[in-house]
C-alpha cells in the first residue's frame, strides 16, 4: 500500500506493495529502464539477447531472496567487464554471436568473479560496516557513483544525437512528467517520456515496424554452461573488485533516499538498507553466478534503475520481483521482445540524459549526506584522482580502456582501484594535523 501526506507525497517504501494495475506499469518501467544497456552488454560481448534478458530477471530474483527482500536493487549487465569478456569471446563487431565454445569459456570467469562478491561479503559481515569504510569511505562510492553517471554521459549524448527532435521531446517530456505530474501518473515519468518519444518518433521514420513483423512469436533463449578456462578466470575474475565500491555506493544512496521518504511520509520506521552491506555483496555475487551458469553476462545492481526509484519514490520490492518476471518473459517472447528494442535509440538517450544525470547527482548527495569534508586534502586527493581518471579514461580513450604498462584497463574501475588503495595508504600513513604538529613542538 502507498501512503499519502496532506501534501498528496505519494511514495511507495521496499515493503509496501502497490495494486495490481499499478504494479504492472510501475514494474514495465523498470524493464524500459534496464533493457538498452543490458542488451547493449550482450551485442558487445557476443551474448545472446535473449539469454541475458532472462539471466538478468533470474539473477534479479536470486539477489531478492538472497538478501530477503530487503534491498531493492536490480540487477543487470555491467560494462566494467566488456572489454574482459570480449578479450575471451573474441568479439569485435557489434551484435556478433560468439560460439558456445567461448561464451562457455567467459562464463567460467563470470562465475568466479562471482565467489569474490560473495567473499567480500563475508568479510564484511564478520568485521562490520565501519571497518569496511576504512576501506570504502563515502568519498570513494560517492566519487565512484559520479564517475558512473558522468561516464555514461558521452553514450546518452551519442544516442540522443542520432535524432535530436525525438531525443529533446523525450527528454523534456520525462522531466515535465516527473516534477509536475502527481499520484500514479507522477510515479511513472519514464515509461511516459519514452512513450511520447516513441509516438513522436513515428512520423520521423525512427520506428522500424518491419523486425516486429519478423520476429518470431515464441522463441527461447539459448542456455549454455560453464567450462573450465583459466585464462577467463585470470581475465574476468578481478573486475569484481571493482564493481564493489559502485554496488556499495548504490546501496547507500537507496539507504539515503528510502529513509528520507519515510520521513516525509510520516513512517516511525528506520529501513538499515546501508548495513546490509556484506548481504548486498553476497546477493551481487550470487546474481554473477546466476547468470553465469546459463549463459548471461556479469552484472552489478543498476544505477539507471535506481534513479527511476529516487525520481518516482517508488522502492517496493515487488515492482523489482515483476520486473524481474517479465525481463525473463520477454526473452521468449520474439515479437514484444522486438517491440521493446524497436524504442529507437535516440529516444533511449533523450531519456538517459536525465536517469544517467541523476546517478551523478545521487554520488553528490551522498558525500553530503554523509557530511565529507571536500576542504580537507586527503578528501581531495581521493575525490580528485578517482574523477579525472574515471571521467578522463573514459573519453579520451576508445571504449573507456587506458593503455598503461601493456594493458587496458577499464577507466571506472581503474579510478575505483586508485582511490581504495590511495585512501589505504592515508589510512596506513596518517598525515600530522596542525595541531598535532603544535602539540609535538610544546612538548619538545
Amino acid at each position: 500500500m502507498s501512503t499519502q501526506t496532506n501534501t498528496q507525497l505519494v511514495g511507495y517504501l521496499p515493503d509496501d506493495t502497490p495494486p495490481a494495475w499499478k504494479l504492472v506499469f510501475f514494474a514495465l518501467q523498470q524493464v524500459v529502464v534496464m533493457f538498452p544497456a543490458t542488451v547493449l552488454v550482450a551485442l558487445l560481448t557476443g551474448f545472446h539477447v535473449s539469454t541475458t534478458l532472462f539471466a538478468s530477471g533470474l539473477a534479479t530474483l536470486g539477489f531478492i531472496l538472497i538478501t530477503r527482500g530487503r534491498i531493492p536493487l536490480y540487477y543487470g549487465s555491467s560494462f566494467s567487464y566488456i572489454a574482459a569478456v570480449a578479450a575471451i569471446t573474441g568479439v569485435k563487431a557489434l551484435g556478433t554471436v560468439a560460439p558456445d565454445s567461448l561464451i562457455s569459456q567467459a562464463q567460467c570467469g563470470i562465475v568466479a568473479s562471482g565467489l569474490v562478491s560473495i567473499l567480500a561479503g563475508i568479510i564484511i559481515n564478520r568485521f562490520g560496516r565501519d571497518k569496511v569504510e576504512k576501506v570504502l569511505p563515502p568519498v570513494v562510492t560517492g566519487s565512484v557513483a559520479i564517475v558512473i553517471g558522468i561516464a555514461l554521459a558521452g553514450t546518452a549524448m551519442n544516442s540522443a544525437s542520432s535524432n535530436w527532435t525525438a531525443g529533446l521531446i523525450t527528454l523534456l517530456a520525462t522531466i515535465l512528467f516527473s516534477v509536475y505530474l502527481r499520484g500514479t501518473l507522477g510515479q511513472l515519468p519514464v515509461l511516459l517520456g519514452v512513450a511520447v518519444g516513441y509516438l513522436a518518433s513515428i512520423p520521423l521514420g525512427l520506428v522500424d515496424f518491419a523486425k516486429i513483423a519478423e520476429a518470431p512469436a515464441v522463441t527461447a533463449p539459448h542456455f549454455t554452461f560453464p567450462s573450465w578456462s583459466p585464462a577467463a578466470i585470470l581475465a574476468i575474475m578481478p573486475i569484481a573488485i571493482a564493481t564493489i565500491p559502485e554496488s556499495t555506493a548504490h546501496l547507500y544512496q537507496i539507504d539515503l533516499y528510502v529513509n528520507n521518504l519515510a520521513k516525509q511520509l510520516g513512517r516511525k520506521k528506520h529501513y538499515p538498507i546501508a548495513s546490509l552491506l556484506g548481504t548486498n555483496l553476497i546477493g551481487d555475487g550470487i546474481g554473477d553466478m546466476i547468470a553465469g551458469a546459463i549463459g548471461g553476462p556479469a552484472g552489478t545492481n543498476y544505477g539507471e534503475n535506481n534513479s527511476v526509484m529516487a525520481i518516482t519514490r517508488n522502492f517496493s520490492v515487488s515492482v523489482l520481483v515483476l520486473a524481474a518476471i517479465i525481463a525473463m518473459g520477454l526473452s521468449f517472447f520474439g515479437k514484444l521482445a522486438a517491440a521493446v528494442s524497436s524504442v529507437p535509440g535516440a529516444v533511449i538517450g533523450g531519456v538517459s540524459i536525465y536517469l544517467f544525470g541523476v546517478i551523478g547527482v545521487q554520488g553528490v548527495a551522498l558525500m553530503i549526506s554523509e557530511r565529507v569534508d571536500l576542504f580537507s586534502a586527503r578528501t581531495l586527493a581521493i575525490a580528485s584522482t578517482i574523477l579525472v581518471i574515471g571521467i578522463g579514461g573514459s573519453f579520451a580513450f576508445p571504449n573507456g580502456m587506458i593503455p598503461a604498462f601493456g594493458m587496458k584497463l577499464p577507466a571506472i574501475a581503474t579510478a575505483a582501484i586508485f582511490g581504495i588503495i590511495l585512501n589505504l595508504i592515508f589510512e596506513f600513513f596518517p598525515a600530522r594535523t596542525p595541531v598535532a604538529a603544535v602539540e609535538s613542538s610544546e612538548a619538545a
